[in-house]
């Protein structure tokens, strides 16, 4: 097939959201009738058009995101491209909102009673807005406990909002904390 590489970029540049090699496939096979192509070889594609626009002389660049392919703006077009679609500054999560959000992501799926034990508070609040913002979503219920509370994990737009495929790939904790020596509370012993 003439252009495979090009026909790729297209269908990755049309989509809204993350494409998918399984979606790519199912694309030129269905647009090409008797075309077999394997996700081996898209793959292989997808890497090219990666290592095409990682140049300077593009603003854009293609990364691997949610478990599918997008095209972003490179960071330091950001303002720019801001500035003319006139994007207002984003909210921020609330301190309270971003603590559930943590632990639902790390400790996710989890019940709403499991983050109030962690943060020592009342969560209402925060699953709600975590839940209105969709980055949150109902993964079920604990059957075999009383009352069958609900289970929270993360969604796809919060794995694509931070530019990862899966939970796993956030830091560590031990990667984030500062080291003992670093946090250190009362007066120090003078030797």
């Amino acid at each position: 097939m003439e252009n495979l590489h090009q026909h790729i970029e297209a269908l990755v540049f049309s989509s809204e959201s993350a494409v998918t090699k399984h979606d790519i496939v199912e694309a030129i096979n269905k647009a090409f009738p008797g075309t077999v192509l394997d996700e081996q070889l898209v793959e292989q594609i997808l890497k090219d058009l990666e290592e095409k626009f990682k140049s300077d002389i593009f603003s854009f660049e293609l990364r691997v995101i949610g478990g599918g392919y997008q095209f972003f703006t490179k960071p330091e077009y950001h303002n720019t491209v801001a500035a003319f679609i006139g994007q207002k500054e984003k909210k921020r999560l609330s301190t309270a909102a971003l603590e559930t959000l943590s632990i639902i992501a790390y400790r996710g799926p989890v019940t709403k009673g499991d983050c109030e034990k962690i943060r020592g508070v009342n969560c209402d609040y925060s699953v709600e807005k975590l839940l209105e913002k969709e980055l949150i979503e109902v993964a079920g219920r604990m059957e075999d406990h009383p009352g069958r509370p609900v289970l929270y994990t993360v969604t796809q737009n919060f794995l694509d909002y931070f530019g990862i495929n899966s939970t796993k790939e956030l830091p560590k904790l031990k990667d984030i904390l500062a080291p003992p020596d670093d946090n250190v509370v009362g007066e120090m012993q003078e030797n």
